[in-house]
């Protein structure tokens, strides 16, 4: 059992069999070990992820799923099976190769420096980023700024963050938080009303290296906007305590 700060990497995986390799690696390379969640994939992915768990065994694990539950429900899998390994933390990186493998190293330095806090990356695009989903984060944006008072989550869509690993399981046990792509925004707002604190950590963003996105606009947008409704309920039952913690910090 871990006694101090230890960091896993988790990447849910559905279908990405070029690139996951690739982002595996570079979380071995930063010195993390890494749980491989199949989130339902095609007989072919699911042949290139058993390959990838004998080749780097014990370092890689793979939890798999049977069927497609979505992107949540694979990082609650990849959280639960750390748990059980003992890590205190879990740096969650998308399998696409969107994200940055060279910048592991300051995520995981920075929840090292602050193991009670959550650290969420901040993209910073290129010419890549499709311009409908670019306006669209801004919406959710401030949704979210609304929903904690706050303006504390720079951006609460990024896939690349390290989770303290308790707080996070708390807050997943303490609700039916969505399964799907509002996962990643759902338990950052819900961590903020538990009090964890948040430091933003700015990072390269492309969409993606093998061209592959499962954001399906129609589902997933529907999806988001019933959780913003869900979460608006939830601040107003809570704005008491958080416009006092706000003012404690108006005074500190």
């Amino acid at each position: 059992m871990a006694t101090e700060t230890s960091i896993v990497t988790v990447i849910p995986v559905y279908n990405h069999p070029d690139t996951v390799g690739h982002m595996l690696r570079g979380a071995l390379d930063a010195g993390l070990d890494c749980i491989l969640v199949d989130d339902g994939s095609s007989p072919e992915c699911a042949r290139v992820l058993d390959a990838l768990a004998a080749d780097h065994a014990p370092r890689a694990m793979l939890v798999r799923l049977d069927v497609n539950q979505g992107k949540g429900s694979a990082m609650i899998a990849g959280m639960r099976h750390a748990a059980r390994k003992g890590y205190t933390h879990v740096l969650q990186i998308d399998a696409d190769g969107q994200h940055a493998i060279a910048d592991i190293p300051a995520f995981a330095s920075l929840a090292r420096q602050h193991p009670g806090s959550m650290i969420c990356g901040a993209p910073i695009y290129d010419d890549s980023v499709p311009k409908a989903r670019l306006y669209g984060r801004y919406v959710t944006h401030v949704w979210v700024w609304i929903n904690t008072l706050s303006l504390e989550i720079r951006d609460s869509m990024c896939g690349f963050r390290v989770y303290p690993l308790a707080a996070a399981l708390r807050a997943i046990d303490s609700a039916d938080i969505g399964k799907r792509m509002e996962f990643d925004i759902e338990i950052l707002v819900r961590m903020f009303w538990q009090g964890v604190p948040f430091i933003t950590q700015r990072t390269p963003v492309t969409y993606p290296m093998d061209g592959l996105s499962h954001f399906k606009a129609w589902r997933d947008n529907l999806l988001i906007s019933g959780m913003h409704a869900r979460m608006f309920g939830g601040m107003l039952l809570r704005s008491p305590v958080l416009v006092a913690r706000k003012m404690r910090g108006w005074v500190t």
